[in-house]
Formats: C-alpha cells, sequence, structure tokens
C-alpha cells in the first residue's frame, strides 16, 4: 500500500514446498523467513515483523520453528505471532511479513534505457539436493545489514525497480520484473558476477540467498552502495522496449523470452 506522503506498508508471503518441509524441517524455515524478507528489500522495505502458519507433526513443527527462529535473528526481524496445527500427513509451512518503505522499488517505475546491476553474495556453496546456492554462513550477521541495502538504494534513488532472484533462477526473476510493462533486456553474461566452481548454468537457474536484480539511472553509485558492504554487484544489461529477454556471451546472442508473447506469471494480462 503505497502512500505519497508517509511512506508505504509493504506486505508479502510465502509458501513452502511441502516434500522441502518434510525432507528439512529447520532449512524450510530459513528459506521463509529469508524469502519474506528479500521480497521486502526488493520492494525498498525494512521487514518489521513476520507471522506463520505451520501444519506438521510436533518434530516436524518444532524444527520449522527452530528454523524460522535462527532466521529471524540473522535478519533481526521479530516472529509476531502464528498458528500452529499438529497433523500426522503432509506437512505445510507458509509465513507473512509486512514492513515499511520510504520509496518504493515498483516494477512499474523500471524503463527502457536504464541500465540492470546483478547484486549478489557470492562466497557459499551450492546445496547437493537442490538448487539452493546458500551465503548464511558468510555473511552471518551481516545479513540484516545486507537486506536493507536496497531501502537505502531506494530513499537515496540510486535504483527504481528490483526483484530478488528467487526458485525461478536470475533470469525468471528478471523476466518476472520485466513482465508487468512488458519490457525486455538485453544481458551480458561476461559481466554477470558468478560464484567460482559453479557452472554458469546452473547459478543461472540456483535460488541464492542474497541476489538482487535492480534498475537505475545511476550505475556507479548503484554498485558502489553493494561493493562497499563486500558485496558482488556490476552492471549486467540493459532495459530495452521490446519486450524481449536476450543473453549474449562473447559473440553470441540469443533471445530466451518474448514477453509480449509468452506471459511468465499471467498476473498482468
Amino acid at each position: 500500500m503505497e502512500m505519497s506522503s508517509a511512506g508505504s506498508v509493504i506486505v508479502c508471503g510465502e509458501a513452502l514446498l511441502p516434500g522441502f518441509v518434510a525432507s528439512d524441517p529447520r532449512g524450510a524455515g530459513i528459506a521463509a523467513v529469508l524469502a519474506n524478507v528479500n521480497d521486502l528489500a526488493a520492494m525498498g522495505a525494512v521487514p518489521r515483523g513476520i507471522v506463520n502458519t505451520v501444519v506438521a507433526t510436533a518434530p516436524v513443527a518444532a524444527e520449522a520453528l527452530r528454523g524460522m527462529a535462527e532466521a529471524a535473528a540473522l535478519y533481526d526481524v521479530p516472529i509476531v505471532g502464528g498458528h500452529l496445527t499438529e497433523h500426522q500427513g503432509e506437512p505445510a509451512l507458509s509465513a507473512f511479513a509486512v514492513g515499511d518503505a520510504d520509496r518504493v522499488l515498483s516494477a512499474n517505475r523500471a524503463r527502457a534505457g536504464q541500465h540492470l546491476v546483478f547484486a549478489c553474495c557470492l562466497d557459499g556453496r551450492m546445496r547437493t539436493d537442490f538448487d539452493f546456492f546458500t551465503t548464511l554462513e558468510s555473511q552471518g550477521p551481516r545479513l540484516a545489514a545486507d537486506a536493507r541495502l536496497l531501502a537505502r538504494a531506494a530513499s537515496e534513488g540510486l535504483a527504481s525497480a528490483a526483484k530478488d532472484v528467487s526458485m525461478a533462477g536470475a533470469i525468471g526473476s528478471l523476466a518476472m520484473l520485466l513482465e508487468p510493462q512488458r519490457l525486455g533486456a538485453e544481458i551480458d553474461l561476461d559481466a554477470l558476477p558468478a560464484p567460482e566452481g559453479v557452472a554458469l548454468d546452473r547459478w543461472l537457474v540456483c535460488f541464492p540467498t542474497y541476489a538482487f536484480w535492480l534498475t537505475t539511472d545511476r550505475p556507479e553509485a548503484c554498485v558502489d552502495l553493494f561493493r562497499s558492504a563486500g558485496l558482488a554487484a556490476s552492471v549486467a544489461g540493459t532495459v530495452t522496449d521490446g519486450g524481449v529477454l536476450a543473453l549474449r556471451q562473447g559473440t553470441e546472442s540469443r533471445d530466451v523470452i518474448d514477453l509480449r508473447r509468452e506471459p511468465v506469471t499471467g498476473l498482468w494480462d
């Protein structure tokens, strides 16, 4: 809810895959907080509180809540309430967050001609069971401050729009940022920050702990904001008005999606 004079209230929510909750309830609890904080950050908001709903056996619920508590401490955001149902069947975990923003980073503010900055943490490891690149151990107590850098980018006019990289991966998440206005982008994969020892094709589809796309008219200042915090950041492309998301590497270029014809979420038809 955006208000012109008194800032804005941002609300978001996440539902975790039941299979993930069953196999790694603590990890799912961490992910529930992480995803919500990243969603708020991508809208320029500072997190103020999280609530949850847990439906699971007592041991699974306890582990899920332990993971949420650990992540909440790392991100410096309180869990202010929730609902718990003990259940012997398939588990379910959802979380919802509220934050506030002085200036919202909105996809509606992205414009053709703006630079695309990719900011991320590369000091981590890829999980072996699914494509999640975790930097929780390396970022640790810095996570709270790192997540709030996007609110600073918004308030200082260093970015217009942003999107966190989540289950859709780097390219799919960028497409979600471009979709509302049917914008396109040209991305230079050689300029995209990437971790050593991780194949590029896997990096492009993974869910990192900390990675964001930002559109900006002030690329140098935007990049410097993240680099000064010890994070990786670079200008990796530009926004275009054709609706086509194109990837370039060396002398080769490929169009991967035409958002005028292929919606990602379908929410903007």
